[in-house]
């Protein structure tokens, strides 16, 4: 039998244990959205603003497929984490192994799929004009390496469950820092342009993936599976399905906004609109980091000590997470609402010689980007409890509850908004959309958390 040692989690001051999870995630978080912010300011910089806007047209398609192995791995981490709070050691293993053979599966069979029908997904997503050609380009290379994204993804997150923070953040270090490196030579160096972008980061995911690969063949790991573990369970593949088909939900609602958002904008304002959603769209990637890392922290933290009944420290850990995120969140806010110019100029060219179409994009996108990001992030404060409250119900297996909270905010609120505001209100009607549904998600979020703390966790202290 292998021994897990995670007693910590159960035993350890929840504040301390919180900042020990949540620092590390936090850190790859960081390096991750780095990556994404630098990559874009790179192909800003050296390639023009239609190169950014390509990008984000494929980066929709190629993050659902990546997110399919998140989804595998955030399921049967959640069972993984309350299967050794339990002390069942022998499901913990075949539930990693059955989300190996699952994540090969899907992710291989849905990049396919996606390299068949390229023709008819880039238009769908808003790769219209001159925008399609470099979004072309970009997604037909990055696909190659979407099933290592994804076996990244779900490693990650079983690297958490096994309580070694600090190996999931290296892991999410390295395709970073390799994506920038390559970044500097395939575009600025060699010139490639668009497939100098998508090689830099087909790159960054397969060394990812080599460090994966090392952790779980190492002594680093506790989970060593056999050939038997990766045979398929009917019952571990359920439970895998619906806790994982929460993330899968909300990978495929953001898909979803970002096919609606770049195809709004781009009737209302071309190219140059969605550039302006470009940048927007990696600053909420970005500036949010250390809330998604308090809450990849509390995941483990909760699902332990939930499967080991220890309930009042679930009570605290949920107490816990808010607050820090609350505080983290409204600091990010401040920041974006004073220095909103100089966040979207860093994208931009400022070399001479560009051409006059180019000229008036960036013009374009340095008037329009400040406000809309105000608007964008106008109720940041208060999302801390709207992500943690989502997470608290995946972490205990409640499928259920988890999905509908999860899709409250984009899926309930958000889609229809981004719809029908624009009617009214044209350009500033879709901006209007993001706090909106931010704050209706939140106390839809507030109402059913503080129903379940109430109805469970205080009735089992």
């Amino acid at each position: 039998m292998t021994k897990v040692s995670m007693n910590h989690l159960g035993s350890e001051a929840i504040s301390k244990l919180l900042i020990k999870q949540a620092v590390p995630a936090s850190i790859g978080i960081l390096v991750m959205s780095l990556n994404i912010l630098v990559d874009s300011i790179f192909v800003g910089n050296w390639i023009g603003s239609i190169a950014i806007a390509a990008i984000n047209v494929v980066l929709p398609v190629s993050f659902f497929i990546g997110a399919l192995g998140m989804s595998v791995g955030i399921g049967g981490s959640s069972i993984i984490s309350r299967a050794l709070g339990a002390n069942n050691h022998e499901k913990a293993l075949k539930t990693f192994g059955n989300q190996l053979a699952l994540t090969l599966a899907i992710t291989i069979a849905m990049a396919v799929l996606g390299l068949v029908y390229v023709d008819s997904i880039i238009p769908a997503f808003g790769g219209k004009g001159r925008i399609f050609e470099p979004a072309k380009i970009y997604y037909t290379i990055v696909l190659y390496g979407v099933p290592f994204l994804a076996l990244c993804m779900m490693g990650n997150t079983v690297i958490r469950a096994e309580g070694k923070p600090k190996f999931a953040m290296i892991a999410m270090i390295i395709p970073s820092v390799g994506n920038l490196i390559m970044d500097y030579i395939f575009i600025y160096i060699f010139d490639w342009g668009m497939a100098g972008a998508a090689w830099a980061t087909t790159i960054g995911y397969v060394l990812c993936f080599g460090y994966i690969l090392y952790f779980f063949i190492s002594k680093n790991s506790e989970l060593k599976i056999n050939l038997s573990h990766l045979r398929f369970d009917l019952s571990i593949l359920k439970e895998i399905s619906s806790l994982g088909f929460v993330t899968m939900a909300r990978q495929a609602t953001t898909s979803i906004v970002y096919l609606l958002m770049n195809n709004i904008l781009f009737g209302l304002g071309g190219e140059a609109m969605v550039a302006v959603y470009a940048i927007i769209g990696r600053m909420l990637m970005f500036a949010l980091f250390p809330v998604f890392g308090v809450t990849q922290g509390f995941l483990p933290i909760a699902g332990y000590n939930y499967g080991a009944e220890k309930y009042q420290r679930v009570r605290e850990s949920i107490n816990t997470a808010i607050k820090y995120a609350a505080i983290i969140a409204t600091i990010v806010f401040i920041g974006l609402m004073i220095f909103p110019e100089e966040i979207a100029s860093l994208f931009l060219s400022s070399k001479e010689g560009i051409s006059a179409n180019e000229l008036a994009i960036n013009t374009y996108v340095l008037e329009h980007t400040p406000f809309a990001m105000r608007l964008v992030f106008a109720a940041t404060p208060i999302i801390a409890l709207q992500l943690i409250g989502a997470a608290y119900f995946q972490a205990i297996g409640k499928a259920i509850p988890a999905l509908l909270l999860t899709l409250t905010r984009q899926g309930f609120f958000f889609i229809p908004l981004i719809l029908i505001l624009p009617l009214y209100f044209n350009e500033i009607g879709v901006w209007m959309a993001f706090p909106i549904a931010d704050v209706l998600a939140t106390i839809v979020t507030g109402y059913y958390l503080r129903k379940e703390i109430k109805n469970d966790l205080i009735l089992k202290s």
